[in-house]
């Protein structure tokens, strides 16, 4: 499965994690140490982050 679209957390190298994104759910981390989100689940996490319940850890 090829996803759409992959963004590197940490574009110096390519072995850190990274957040892709499938038709239909979100993988979160690197090889070993995955998480998957469904669509619901991703949507409801991104929309959190856009009300500015959740924020950049200082």
């Amino acid at each position: 499965m090829t996803p759409k679209r992959k963004v590197s957390l940490c574009p110096a190298c390519g072995a850190c994690p990274e957040v892709a994104l499938y038709d239909n759910e979100v993988w979160i981390g690197e090889k070993g140490n995955l998480a998957k989100l469904n669509k619901e689940a991703w949507n409801q996490l991104v929309e959190e982050i856009q009300k500015g319940n959740l924020k950049k850890i200082s």
